[in-house]
Parts: C-alpha cells; sequence; structure tokens
C-alpha cells in the first residue's frame, strides 16, 4: 500500500482518544499519525518521546532534524497535527453585525442558526414593551444571540492564547460559542414580559423561567434538525458536550449533586473557568452582558460606557481554592463598578421605564384575557393555549411576539376583551402612573400581595376626595434594581491579579476604591397605576396614593408635596426628616449663606434698649 493512504489498524487506533489532545501520552499520538495514514513515521515520535502537550510546537526544523527527511512528509505530519487545534477547517460565515462589525462564525454554528427554533428568535423583541417606548429599539433575539456566540469564541479564545497552558480545545471552544448562541431559545413573546410578568399571573406558584426552556427547546432542536450527526463530524463528543453546553445555559442539571464540590458533568473542575463565559453565576462579568450593554445603547440611544475590548486584553485565569476562575488586572476595578453602574442606568433610563412597564403591564392582561382561546398546534396534534405551549417545544416554537397581532386582527368575539386592551395601547390611550415609593425594608411581592395592595389603595381613600375607586381600578407593580446579583456587591465576588504576580488571585473591597460608591446595592420601587384616565379620576387617584403610602409607612412620593397639600404635612416622619436635611445644609453651608444678625428688637423713641449680646451670639450660631 502506498505511503499517505489511510488505513484502518486496529492496534492503532485502539490507542486513539476523542478527547483532548494535549493528554496524550506517546502512544495515543503515535495512534493519531497511524489513523491520518502517516504510520511510516511512528516510530521516529516513539524514539523522541513526542506527546500530546508538545505536539503544537512542532515546526519543520524539528522533523528534519527527528529525522524526517522528505520535505513533502514533514509538511503533511504539520497539517495532520494542525487540524488537531484548528477551529476549523472549512470556511467561515460572515455575518455583518451593526455592534461588532464583520464577524466569522463556525459552519457548525451555523447549522444551528439555520434552524426554524433559532429563527424563531428573529419575531421576539429584545426589549419587549421597551420598543413601543423608544422608536429604535426594534432588535430582536435573534441578533443579540448571534452577538454572544461571537462573544463567547473571544474571550475563550483569547484565554487560550494567552494561557496554553489551560489546554482549552477547540471541542471547548466551539461547545461555549454554541452555548452563547443558544442560551437565549427559550424567550416566550416581548422577552422578559413573558417569564416576568405573564406566567405568574396565569400560573402562580409555578417556578418556571426562560433558562429552562432554553434547555428544553435546544434538546428539542438538536433532535428534530438530526444535528448529533453533525456535531460528531465537526469533532464534538456526545453525550458530554451536550451537557456541558446545557449547564453552561441553566447551571447545573441535576440537583442532587449540589452539596458536592463540583456539580457539573459537562467539564472537570480543571476547567471550571468555562462556566464564567456565557452565563456567569458566579458575579455576572459575562459576554451575555457585553452583547446587550453595546446593542441596548446603540439601539436606545444611550451611551455605553463599558468596553469589552479592554476587559478581553486583561482576563487572565488565576487559581483561588482549588478553582480556576477568571480575573482581571486590579487597575480595572473602577471600570467594572462602571460596568454595573451602566447595568443599573440602562435599567431606571429603559428597561423600567414607567410607560414602557404600563404598556408590558397592558399586554399581559391581555394575554390572560386571550389565554384559554388561543389555540396552538404541538407535537402529535394536540392543542396549546399560550400559558401551556411552554409544555410542548413544538408549540412554542411557534409562539412569539405574532400573538399581538393574531389577538389585535382577530374578529373572535371571545378575544374582545383583549383586543379592546390592545388597540388602547396602539391608540396610546394607556394605564396612567400615579406615584411611585419604596419601602423602608424589604417586602414580598407575590401575585396575591399585589392584589391586596391594591384593594389597599382604594381603601386608602382621604377625607374629601369625591371620586369613588375601587381595587379594579389601580394595579401595583414591584421593581427590582440591582447591580446583578440582589443585595450583594458583585465585585466582592470578582478576583483580580497585579501586574507583579499575575497567577496570584487577589480581592479588592469596595473602600479600597472609592469612598463615592454606592453603600446598598439593591432597592425595590413600587408603582402604583390606574386604568381611569379621566382629570377627576386620576386627581383622585394620586390623592388614593400619597395616603396609601402615608399609611404603609413608604417614602414620600417625589410630587407628593404638589398632588396631596393638605396631606402629606400630616406625616410627622416625612416631614422630621426634611427639616434634618435642612439643618444639615445649612451646617454645611454655613460660612457662605449664614443671615447678617440685625438687631430687631423693637425701640421707642427717645429710650436705649439693651440688646442680649449671648442671645445674638447664639443665634448667629444657628
Amino acid at each position: 500500500m502506498e505511503r499517505g493512504a489511510k488505513r484502518p489498524r486496529q492496534e492503532c487506533e485502539k490507542h486513539v482518544s476523542n478527547g483532548d489532545f494535549r493528554r496524550w501520552k506517546v502512544e495515543e499520538t503515535v495512534a493519531y499519525l497511524c489513523r491520518a495514514g502517516l504510520e511510516e513515521w511512528k516510530e521516529k515520535f516513539r524514539e523522541h518521546g513526542i506527546t500530546g502537550p508538545g505536539l503544537p510546537y512542532l515546526t519543520e526544523a524539528h522533523l528534519e532534524k527527528m529525522g524526517v527527511v522528505p520535505l513533502g512528509s514533514r509538511l503533511e505530519i504539520l497539517h495532520c497535527l494542525q487540524k488537531l487545534w484548528q477551529i476549523s477547517n472549512e470556511s467561515m460565515k460572515v455575518f455583518n453585525d451593526p455592534i461588532h462589525g464583520h464577524i466569522e462564525l463556525h459552519p457548525l454554528l451555523v447549522h444551528f442558526i439555520d434552524t426554524p427554533q433559532f429563527q424563531r428568535l428573529r419575531h421576539i423583541k429584545q426589549l419587549g414593551g421597551t420598543y413601543l417606548v423608544f422608536p429604535g429599539a426594534c432588535h430582536n433575539r435573534f441578533e443579540h444571540s448571534i452577538g454572544v456566540g461571537y462573544l463567547a469564541g473571544c474571550l475563550v479564545q483569547a484565554l487560550n492564547e494567552r494561557q496554553p497552558e489551560l489546554l482549552i480545545t477547540k471541542q471547548d471552544v466551539l461547545c461555549v460559542q454554541i452555548a452563547g448562541l443558544c442560551h437565549d431559545l427559550g424567550h416566550g413573546p416581548f422577552s422578559h414580559m413573558f417569564d416576568g410578568m405573564f406566567i405568574p399571573k396565569v400560573r402562580p406558584g409555578e417556578e418556571w423561567k426562560h433558562e429552562v426552556a432554553s434547555v428544553q427547546m435546544f434538546d428539542h432542536l438538536v433532535k428534530v434538525n438530526n444535528l448529533e450527526e453533525v456535531m460528531v463530524h465537526h469533532g464534538l463528543t456526545l453525550p458530554d458536550d451536550l451537557i456541558f453546553i446545557k449547564e453552561q445555559i441553566a447551571g447545573p442539571l441535576d440537583n442532587s449533586v449540589l452539596d458536592r464540590s463540583w456539580p457539573y458533568k459537562g467539564r472537570p473542575l480543571e476547567k471550571s473557568f468555562l462556566y464564567e463565559i456565557v452565563a456567569n453565576k458566579r458575579n455576572g462579568i459575562d459576554v451575555d452582558k457585553w452583547d446587550y450593554f453595546a446593542r441596548d445603547c446603540y439601539h436606545l440611544g444611550i451611551q455605553n460606557n463599558f468596553d469589552y475590548q479592554r476587559f478581553l486584553k486583561f482576563a487572565r485565569v488565576c487559581e483561588v481554592r482549588g478553582k480556576k476562575h477568571i480575573c482581571t488586572r486590579d487597575k480595572e476595578v473602577g471600570n467594572l463598578y462602571d460596568m454595573f453602574h451602566t447595568r443599573n442606568c440602562l435599567h431606571r433610563r429603559a428597561y423600567q421605564h414607567k410607560v414602557g412597564n404600563i404598556i408590558e403591564t397592558m399586554i399581559t392582561e391581555a394575554f390572560v384575557k386571550a389565554d384559554p382561546y388561543i389555540q396552538i398546534q404541538g407535537s402529535s396534534g394536540k392543542i396549546f393555549t399560550i400559558s401551556s405551549a411552554i409544555e410542548d417545544m413544538e408549540a412554542y416554537t411557534k409562539l412569539t411576539d405574532h400573538i399581538f397581532e393574531q389577538i389585535l386582527y382577530s374578529s373572535a368575539p371571545e378575544l374582545s376583551e383583549a383586543r379592546t386592551i390592545l388597540n388602547n395601547i396602539i391608540c396610546r390611550r394607556l394605564y396612567k402612573c400615579v406615584g411611585q415609593t419604596t419601602p423602608e425594608t424589604h417586602v414580598d411581592a407575590s401575585q396575591e400581595k399585589l392584589v391586596d395592595w391594591a384593594k389597599e389603595v382604594a381603601r386608602s381613600k382621604p377625607s374629601g376626595t369625591d371620586a369613588n375607586l375601587i381595587a379594579e381600578d389601580f394595579v401595583v407593580s414591584v421593581i427590582y434594581m440591582d447591580y446583578g446579583m440582589k443585595e450583594k456587591n458583585p465585585i466582592n465576588s470578582v478576583h483580580f491579579y497585579c501586574k507583579k504576580d499575575p497567577t496570584k488571585a487577589i480581592k479588592i473591597r469596595k473602600n479600597q476604591v472609592s469612598k463615592l460608591l454606592p453603600e446598598r446595592f439593591a432597592e425595590q420601587l413600587i408603582r402604583v397605576y390606574c386604568k381611569k384616565t379621566d382629570d377627576k379620576s386620576l386627581e383622585a387617584a394620586k390623592k388614593y396614593f400619597v395616603q396609601w403610602c402615608m399609611d404603609s409607612n413608604f417614602t414620600k412620593p417625589q410630587d407628593g408635596d404638589v398632588i396631596a397639600p393638605e396631606l402629606t404635612p400630616l406625616k410627622r416622619d416625612w416631614h422630621t426628616l426634611e427639616r434634618d436635611d435642612d439643618d444639615s445644609e445649612l451646617d454645611d453651608n454655613h460660612e457662605d449663606s449664614r443671615p447678617a444678625i440685625r438687631d430687631q428688637t423693637p425701640r421707642k423713641s427717645g429710650r436705649n434698649v439693651k440688646v442680649n449680646l449671648f442671645q445674638v451670639q447664639g443665634e448667629s450660631r444657628l
């Protein structure tokens, strides 16, 4: 048989490993040569003890010194070995993205993109009802997911180039990119409105999140599109790599092992850092945020203050208590605080915009009323509603933002109530926000609690108010604002390294950075909307709201003194705090703002009146 022909050799192939080539011993390296039809050079590799970790460093000169004389053979060996770490020998697909420019994606990722389950994301708005407030926010989950897949590849390959000792394989890179690409497959109509507002209303008590649906949709996508064969063809190992991809999306798949030191099965403990790229459960610094910061700011017209390119330059992996974590330079700590501040600003200015929240509240109400009457065919011809479609991925694939138009343009009499609500949105006849406040302590805002609060607001009728409002006229919502980890400071979970010793991970506490950083990292906002929009009802609803805030010991609404000047003086705590603030301001500006002291004692003509100097001096110190 001619040299170079590919021959099956049982004695060689039994040593071939489908895993990480950097773990190969000499015999596994030799076996790979045999499988590639380069058997005649196996003794040279044995003689010089060539193992897997050394393969990327072999050059033509090394091979010549080993005794591989023909130039063609040396080039053939190098070409064969490069296949082990090259991401693809095929042409990469080029996408022109408005955020990241011209990006290249591996052909395997394109197989996932070109499926009905992934294409469905073209019809789900990234920011849900926010698009109806910000005209430019028309982008969808589709382009965001492509961006996350691309950035996931950028980060993992940056780590691989900077630290080859991490033994990152091309399988690792592909799995991380696929996880980034598919992490949002489970989003429903209008994105977070579906799992944050609609599902809790129609299925109260059910702990359902879009991450769970993303894993289910991923399994469905792979199965119905026969992608397992394609994944194997591109070098992935099943089922381990499938498990690894799903674990990156939703965390450990087996809750029974959560008490163990390492709950993941897809990758060993020594590759723990790979789980911090797509959805970082440890501190929230991940490529998902990098993309939506840049993409959402671009479409909202808001300045993005975080530069992920800079983070890529400083990212490296350090070992901390037996686990490997992604760290960054100590000088970047201020930029990370800015990153989480940007996140908070996006929530305040856009994601939790009061009109956007009102619109999503109205859409949710319409969907709840329409839910029993919408029919979606799923697997085996079974019919599902909007809320039950989450149980069947074939039905869920057909559930997108189009459900809005389906209800709006329907002529079915049973959808008349839902249709009226959506038509009011289109005509901008929206519920009105009558006020916003914050609780002194954290409150559990269950669906039952929100209904009870609406009843309390309706009972808080101030004396002298003519309009009579009932609980059904009010909608109460609770908004959580934080830095991504509830009450915790996310930077406390970030590890840094210094220029002097980049292998040693350190923590940097808030008081080491600046005294101007926030003291608290989470708060709740309580908003009350009124469905009646005539002037008389709105004026009364605002007074109801102020009275409710007084009775519930919430903070005074910003416009409380304007909308209810007859009520706010009755709350002693509110004015005590204001007097304290005023006194503090006077003390701080004492030198500049103290009034000139004048003797204003009444005088009678012809008489000298003594002025109490101590009293005047005492007044001058106020």
